[in-house]
């Protein structure tokens, strides 16, 4: 493959698009026909079938993984001050929700070979006022689940797990296989275009094995009503409406092959790529099946720009998530005490760098991804 013909992007949206093309399009099809575009009956099928998947109890669809984080939090009756850990190295949404409920987000650092949150940092910002711990599973990989529940039971705090990036993904928790989410006391995800179960637009779920948290979390999501017109809470407006859920569920059933697509890539990656001494392959948590939303490697010795713009040259889209922990970011500045040390989350932010990573990513282009990094530190 020459540069002159090759383009690799991150994703491929088109190609998983083409591979479902006939039953999505009829899908979507039905649903127009029907003109049942809100609350419809692909709604209710797809969420049986997620929840069926997952091998839990009781599932929420709203209108994105946003909102599926406020609406976990809304359902747990915090007040205003208590705190909740979180990771300093994710996307901002998962720290964004606490700040806007009236919460205070608490910031931990994260173990440098996963990316996730360090229990050990999370017992050494415990207070009084600690309600809740918030992992984020990141990449696909799953948080150290077993510490973080440890720490819950101990202290009598809820746990909600942020799986936007970890659909699919397991861990072996108390000796059994469990889908991330399905552990602490709320799951919520996204459905964003990217994500490995990806609908069309915007979408979310909360899902949960307790049916006194489901309830209200589905009160809240439709403005705080069980009757319609009478509201019994000040809540939300958010839901999944009947195309997106028609689109999901036509890739639901190609969800575990998407994602063992997708370790194969990595794994190729992780072979053509070991040996070069200026990079760090992704490592990986104990008892946990990775899903690969990002293959992200660390790129050392502040060498990470100059190989972006080698593989933009050589026709590879890469991409840096993220450029900067939430601890330092101008909308935390009232959270974050002066000279507070969040030494991994920093690191990374430095040295990460996301590769293509996709199911329809084949060998031949992931051979190119990994002779253009080598080319650059031949």
């Amino acid at each position: 493959m020459s540069i002159s013909e090759s383009r690799i992007d991150m994703v491929n949206l088109h190609s998983q698009y083409m591979l479902l093309k006939e039953e999505i399009d009829s899908a979507m099809a039905q649903v127009i026909a029907s003109s049942d575009f809100i609350n419809g009956e692909q709604v209710k099928l797809f969420e049986r079938a997620l929840a069926d998947f997952l091998s839990v109890k009781e599932l929420i669809p709203c209108g994105n993984g946003t909102d599926a984080l406020q609406l976990a939090l809304m359902a747990l009756d915090l007040k205003p001050g208590d705190e909740v850990i979180t990771t300093a190295f994710s996307f901002v949404a998962s720290a964004e929700v606490i700040a806007l409920m009236g919460l205070k987000p608490v910031f931990a650092d994260i173990n440098p070979l996963t990316f996730n949150i360090d229990p050990l940092d999370i017992e050494r910002r415990l207070t009084k006022r600690t309600r809740v711990i918030l992992p984020v599973h990141l990449f696909g990989q799953a948080a150290d689940m077993s510490a973080i529940m440890q720490l819950a039971h101990k202290y009598q705090l809820y746990v909600i797990e942020d799986v936007a990036q970890a659909l699919g993904a397991c861990y072996n928790y108390k000796g059994e296989t469990k889908h991330l989410g399905t552990i602490g006391n709320i799951g919520c995800t996204s459905f964003f275009p990217t994500k490995n179960l990806a609908c069309f637009g915007d979408g979310g779920a909360c899902y949960t094995d307790d049916p006194s948290l489901a309830e209200r979390i589905r009160t809240l999501a439709a403005h705080g009503s069980r009757n319609r017109y009478y509201y019994d809470m000040i809540g939300l407006n958010s839901r999944l409406d009947s195309l997106q859920a028609a689109v999901l569920l036509c890739k639901l059933p190609h969800l575990d092959s998407f994602i063992e697509n997708r370790r194969t890539v990595a794994k190729q990656y992780d072979e053509l790529l070991a040996d070069i001494p200026e990079i760090e392959i992704p490592g990986l948590q104990k008892g946990a099946i990775h899903s690969y939303n990002q293959y992200t490697i660390r790129v050392k010795d502040a060498k990470r720009e100059k190989l972006m713009d080698e593989l933009k040259r050589a026709g590879v889209t890469s991409r840096v998530y993220y450029p900067l922990p939430l601890h330092r970011q101008k909308a935390f500045k009232d959270y974050v005490k002066a000279g507070d040390s969040l030494k991994h989350s920093d690191k990374a932010c430095e040295e990460v760098l996301s590769l293509p990573m996709h199911e329809s990513l084949d060998a031949k282009g992931v051979e190119y991804v990994a002779a253009s990094v080598r080319n650059f530190f031949k």
